[in-house]
């Protein structure tokens, strides 16, 4: 099904925003954790943005467009060591990867870090990572994915806001040829990173749930978050408006992550839920599942109240506009249409 996706970069609040949430349970949590997260300072002409691989290899070959559009913004880009270096399925060891983030974490010239690609790899550094001077110095960190290793963590131990978007590897070699969809998603980072305030339309999914939600939005791949559960890391849902996706499972897997969402409490105290794209592998023949994706989540959630809706264009997918995580968000689910609007 075509979906109709547009970025709007207004200052003005949509309507119905400003109407008042009911006292439960969930808005105390949300108007509690509103006043508790960090938000980096936006990027100016002439700020710096690292690159480096904290997960994945990719080579400078490969960086090179995303490195000329974000110069076109008028941003310096600093390039890290481990861009060209690979061990394995990495972007070099533990040790190269490590010391490169860690070296553009705690440089205070650097304003904002792009993580050059997914993959695997942030896992086996994350918990070797000093943020004490990122903590002073709070900058935006950029990536999914694998990246959402890091999203949790910063959210976790950091409080600070994070953009979950496209990386280095996703940038096209010649924007002027692309089409809509992709100028606008490109652009939505730079939006993310001078501080405009996002707003997302879509048109409804026919098995969203309506509602008016108001919360810090965070999320990202629903494996990575899965793997977090129980760690220093694990992302905190309560009063917050969870979004998900992923890709290359089996329905049945999808099934077994949203159960362990919901047995963890993460689905309990929300104040809404956001499914993005989820490139699902076919059932073999003969062991189909049963079950759509739809019907899985909803499954999970029968017993909330609080607006569900799907195919949001965030994810493994050209649809993936960037979201700033960690920021208190507004959405509003409708028969007609959907917003997600940044309040921030």
């Amino acid at each position: 099904m075509n979906r109709k996706h547009f970025l709007g970069t207004t200052g003005v609040y949509l309507a119905g925003i400003s109407l008042p949430l009911k006292k439960n349970t969930n808005s105390v949590i949300a108007e509690e954790h509103l006043a508790t997260f960090t938000i980096p300072p936006y990027l100016k002409t002439g700020h710096s943005i690292g690159i480096t691989c904290p997960a994945g290899p990719v080579t400078r070959e490969e960086i090179q467009p995303a490195v000329s559009i974000m110069e076109a913004w008028g941003f310096r880009v600093v390039i890290g060591n481990t861009v060209g270096k690979k061990e394995f399925t990495r972007g070099g060891s533990d040790e190269e990867r490590l010391e490169d983030l860690q070296k553009m974490l705690d440089d205070p010239s650097i304003k904002a870090i792009m993580c050059a690609r997914g993959g695997y790899g942030c896992i086996r550094i994350v918990d070797r990572i000093d943020w004490t001077r990122f903590k002073k110095n709070p900058k935006w960190i950029i990536g999914f994915s694998d990246i959402t290793v890091l999203h949790g963590h910063i959210h976790q131990v950091g409080k600070v806001a994070c953009i979950h978007s496209k990386m280095t590897n996703s940038f096209p070699a010649d924007l002027s040829v692309e089409d809509t969809l992709m100028t606008a998603t490109i652009d939505s980072i730079h939006q993310a990173l001078t501080g405009k305030k996002m707003k997302y339309e879509l048109a409804p999914h026919p098995q969203n749930r309506k509602g008016t939600a108001r919360g810090i939005l965070v999320g990202g791949n629903l494996k990575t978050i899965e793997s977090l559960s129980g760690s220093s890391s694990d992302i905190k849902t309560d009063g917050k408006i969870l979004f998900v996706e992923d890709t290359g499972e089996y329905l049945y897997s999808i099934d077994r992550m949203f159960w362990n969402l919901k047995r963890t409490g993460k689905l309990h105290q929300l104040q809404a839920l956001i499914v993005g794209g989820f490139k699902i592998k076919p059932d073999d023949p003969g062991d189909e599942f049963g079950k759509t994706l739809q019907e899985i989540v909803l499954e999970k959630v029968k017993q909330f109240s609080y607006p569900v809706c799907f195919d949001f264009p965030v994810g493994h997918q050209k649809a993936n506009f960037a979201l700033k995580c960690g920021v208190p968000h507004h959405l509003l689910v409708h028969d007609d249409e959907v917003n997600l609007t940044a309040s921030i």
